[in-house]
């Protein structure tokens, strides 16, 4: 029965967060189309709105971790779906532009209540099973996969089929999300508001959670680096430089997507992978492992920028491939360290609103370092605030012996 439920959960956040960067890709191409009639609409209103669905998820996220402990993580994850539904068709319906705000603003609120809750209910249907919880972590890192890999695919085809109905369709996906989450998340346990509060003060003061913190804030950064538009536009602009990556797609811009689809894929078979590994290692030496493989991938990136045969480029990418499935181990295990540490007491939710809102900060600040050494260094640039965060990242890891597994170890 569990097994089944953790199947369900898994699946309706995958839908989710399919719905969720479809609603994204959407927004775009309906502003794209007002535009193209005559609205007074440019690319700073599309850029501002994205601002605004990322600003409330962030400012909501340790709110709604805190409310996961007060109540059943359950009603909440099912109620942010409902949510991202809502706001998904009132987009399609409006042309106004305070509308379009209020929208991506509510489907900013209903990302940040499921995805804190619904670890928070992971932490608890794990609790004192550490093998099935680095599992469950990896599961949900695919599922977050999922909806990079298909979100654009998905928007790109509906709104190709159905026009402004495309906005429909994507809001009775996250119903169907919901429909799922509500029934999957049984076993969720609620500690009250009082304990909820004390829980919250109490994952602040944590030394364990506040040592991962740092290393955690890194890795988001590179997230942000690489997962922001600057890539995209570094891979299909003009290039004035002699990297090979610097423009490559810029007669065949369509190829980014699918560039896109096939690094989920190798990232996803890499963390596939891990959740089979990650039971049976420390959880700090899996960290270490995918760290460094974080520096090879930066030297692997620079090879393949400035190397001017194609039949070498092509065996350091397949390597690359290889290195990028090492490297997706971190996340899982960052999540399992921090779920058992925290534990399924008060404060587990507030303790992944945290991390929700340190891997919105890390990706924000990543999206900025992208734009500033992109600018000045093109895709060579993103390579090198790679390594310096991973070299960071590094420097803070040693602290976790002597605080964070041991914690884990305690509550094993």
């Amino acid at each position: 029965m569990q097994s089944l439920c953790l199947i369900l959960v898994m699946v309706g956040n995958s839908l989710q967060r399919i719905a969720a960067g479809a609603s994204g890709v959407l927004v775009g191409l309906y502003l794209a189309r007002l535009a193209n009639h005559g609205s007074a609409i440019g690319a700073g209103l599309v850029g501002i709105l994205s601002a605004v669905s990322f600003g409330a998820e962030l400012i909501a996220a340790t709110p709604m971790g805190i409310t996961s402990d007060a109540i059943s993580p359950r009603g909440l994850v099912t109620g942010g779906s409902l949510l991202g539904a809502g706001a998904t068709q009132l987009f399609g319906m409006t042309g106004l532009v305070s509308m379009f705000f209020v929208s991506r603003g509510l489907e900013g609120i209903g990302a940040a209540a499921v995805a804190p809750p619904l670890l928070a209910h992971l932490t608890d249907v794990t609790d004192d099973k550490p093998a099935m919880r680095v599992k469950v972590m990896s599961y949900f890192e695919l599922s977050l996969l999922v909806g990079l890999a298909l979100g654009g695919l998905v928007a790109a085809q509906l709104w190709h089929r159905l026009n402004t109905r495309a906005f429909g369709a994507v809001a009775l996906v996250y119903v169907v999300s919901a429909v799922l989450l509500y029934f999957g998340a049984i076993g969720s346990r609620s500690h009250g508001r009082e304990k909820a509060v004390a829980g919250f003060f109490r994952t602040l003061r944590d030394r364990s959670v506040q040592r991962l913190a740092p290393v955690w804030l890194c890795v988001n950064t590179i997230v942000g680096l690489w997962l922001g538009p600057t890539l995209i536009f570094l891979l299909t602009h003009h290039s004035q430089t002699n990297q090979f990556l610097d423009g490559v797609f810029v007669d065949h811009p369509e190829r980014v997507g699918w560039v896109l689809l096939g690094y989920s894929i190798i990232f996803g078979i890499g963390v596939t992978a891990w959740s089979f590994i990650l039971p049976r290692i420390r959880l700090k030496r899996a960290l270490l492992i995918t760290l460094v493989a974080m520096l090879l991938v930066c030297g692997e990136f620079l090879l393949l920028n400035h190397l001017a045969s194609e039949t070498a480029r092509w065996n350091i990418a397949v390597i690359t491939a290889f290195t990028i499935m090492v490297e997706s181990g971190f996340t899982p295990a960052a999540l399992a360290l921090l779920a058992g540490a925290v534990g399924a007491q008060p404060g587990r939710g507030a303790a992944m609103g945290i991390y929700s809102v340190l891997f919105s900060v890390g990706a924000i600040i990543g999206s900025l370092i992208a734009a500033a050494l992109g600018r000045r260094f093109a895709v060579d640039g993103l390579i090198y605030g790679t390594l310096v965060m991973a070299v960071v990242a590094l420097l803070f890891l040693p602290r976790l012996d002597t605080s964070l597994e041991l914690a884990v170890a305690e509550k094993a």
